[in-house]
């Protein structure tokens, strides 16, 4: 799959949760969901996969990053065997105060906290999942749980007893048809996959965070289309501004991504943590800038009668909202204030030339 021409059957938004899905198993049916591993030399050829769906539909690349994540995390634990083929993985890794996984025995007590990944032994789930994209079509699910005070990853076949997916938790008019919503776990199968804390006490963690800011330049990048060929058309002054305007942040943009692409094949194994934070928060406030000029440039126009416009200017901003805003500025600040030069080369870019 060309990733800056992806399928022409994707090039319009999915309209319904059943569409998604099929959608995301015909990517699979043609293996267009082996991607390369984050950290592995080619980072920037998976994060130009990711783009390229994210402009042709944010609700599907939202399920399709879930999925290749999760093969990923697969592969980052040695546990590879457990995707079988054709097989469609949610990722779930969402920890809400109102909902959370526990993980037990078979009697229903607690697990040894040295009980060793992919071991024989059956373990139980119990509890609420919030946010479960794709959860009405995958066919199984990498999650965090707990193990007493300690996350866990497990890795459940959703084709059993004991798990209900429910039609709640899901109200949302942008990104409507990923289904994000609860899943319930009535005593059902799972194996753990890594150690205690596996899911954020790896490099891959922020590689894969990283990588979600790719999705979101996507996006902005078909909203950017859409002015351009608009102002292809002919325009006043203020169109032909407001698409400088998101040159200039898409440009700034995609730069950002393969800086930071190149970093982390450069440090496979260091912490990308200040990486992938200013990584997307920048690229946040890059797409917040291209939602902002475009719909200033069109106006009411093409909200109320160009579908693919008003799909994308509803589902980014709920997308966008994976990023956790000031607390991640918070996040850079403080990393950066215990640094003695905030340009001192360990990270990419900082404030020298």
């Amino acid at each position: 799959m060309d990733p800056d021409r992806p399928d022409s059957e994707l090039s319009e938004p999915a309209e319904t949760a059943a569409e998604l899905n099929e959608r995301l198993s015909r990517l699979i049916s043609r293996n267009a969901d082996r991607l390369p591993l984050p950290g592995h030399g080619q980072t920037l050829a998976r994060w130009r996969v990711l783009a390229g769906i994210a402009e042709c539909d944010l609700a599907l690349v939202k399920l399709y990053e879930g999925h290749t994540d999760a093969l990923a995390i697969l592969a980052e634990h040695g546990a590879e065997s457990l995707a079988e083929h054709q097989s469609r993985w949610g990722m779930w890794a969402a920890e809400p105060p109102f909902a959370r996984v526990m993980v037990t025995a078979a009697d229903g007590k607690p697990l040894p906290i040295d009980q060793t990944a992919h071991s024989d032994d059956t373990l139980y789930l119990t509890g609420t999942k919030a946010w479960c994209s794709g959860a009405t079509g995958v066919s199984h699910a990498l999650l965090t749980a707990w193990q007493g005070e300690h996350q866990r990853l497990v890795a459940v076949e959703m084709d059993q007893p004991g798990i209900e997916v429910t039609d709640t938790g899901w109200a949302a008019i942008g990104m409507a048809p990923t289904a994000s919503v609860e899943v319930r776990f009535h005593g059902a199968q799972g194996r753990l996959v890594g150690p205690p804390g596996g899911y954020l006490e790896r490099p891959g963690f922020w590689q894969g965070g990283a990588g979600i800011a790719a999705c979101w330049l996507g996006g902005a990048r078909r909203l950017g289309r859409i002015l351009h060929d608009k102002a292809t058309r002919g325009g006043d002054a203020h169109l032909m501004a407001h698409l400088g305007a998101v040159d200039r942040a898409l440009d700034a943009g995609a730069a950002i991504l393969r800086q930071a692409a190149t970093w982390i094949d450069t440090h496979p194994h260091a912490n990308a943590r200040l990486v992938a934070t200013r990584t997307r928060t920048s690229i946040e406030h890059m797409a917040e800038d291209v939602i902002s000029h475009c719909s200033r440039a069109l106006g009411a126009g093409p909200f109320c009668r160009d579908p693919a416009f008003a799909r994308f200017m509803a589902d980014l901003p709920v997308y966008l909202r994976q990023s956790h805003a000031e607390r991640d500025l918070e996040s850079l600040g403080r990393a950066l204030a215990e640094q003695s030069d905030p340009g001192d080369g360990e990270t990419p870019g900082g404030w020298r030339l």
